[in-house]
């Protein structure tokens, strides 16, 4: 019986992620077809890349980025709304775009008398608006989880990883089972 039960959970151990991840990829796609019901399947997904593409030659000219800009300061002043859209901006301006935030990873001793290390994301090396010298902004995500904690960490005690940021991200997510 416990041959049989040891079967059970290596299927489930094989089955399992594939299942989750296929069911997740159809979600989105089922979700991304229903906004642009057209009538043929995978019709909506294509007419949203082609939006999403023809968005982004035409904010990409220089004669809409005016009027781009304009916006933003609209929802900027608008109560609630500003806050919305300058954390979903910022976010996805770490990410993807010009911008990105999490681009340094980096190792942190995490104090003088220990031998703890932490990986995190430097943001910003220097915090001269709120007179911090000696210390650089890190950000260490959270396994499984999309969230994390800012930590402003003594300069010293940050090694710079020269290790693509996607890996170090995907390592901290997995809870350090992905290999590094």
């Amino acid at each position: 019986m416990r041959r049989i039960f040891g079967y059970f959970l290596n299927g489930l151990l094989i089955i399992a992620p594939f299942t989750i991840t296929v069911w997740i990829v159809v979600a989105i796609i089922d979700w991304l077809n229903d906004m642009f019901d057209l009538g043929y399947p995978g019709l909506g997904i294509l007419l949203m890349v082609i939006l999403l593409t023809l968005v982004g030659f035409l904010g990409s000219s220089f004669l809409v980025k005016p009027f781009i800009i304009l916006t933003e300061r609209i929802f900027h002043k608008v109560p609630l709304v500003g806050i919305v859209y300058s954390s979903i901006r910022d976010l996805f301006d770490a990410f993807v775009g010009d911008n990105q935030k999490f681009n340094k990873p980096v190792m942190v001793k995490m104090s003088e008398d220990s031998d703890n290390y932490k990986f995190g994301f430097v943001t910003q090396d220097v915090l001269e608006t709120i007179q911090v010298e000696d210390k650089v902004a890190v950000y260490f995500p959270h396994s499984y989880n999309f969230s994390g904690e800012l930590f402003l960490v003594p300069r010293h005690n940050v090694t710079y990883l020269n290790i693509p940021s996607s890996d170090v991200m995907k390592f901290i997510v997995s809870g350090g089972v992905s290999r590094l």
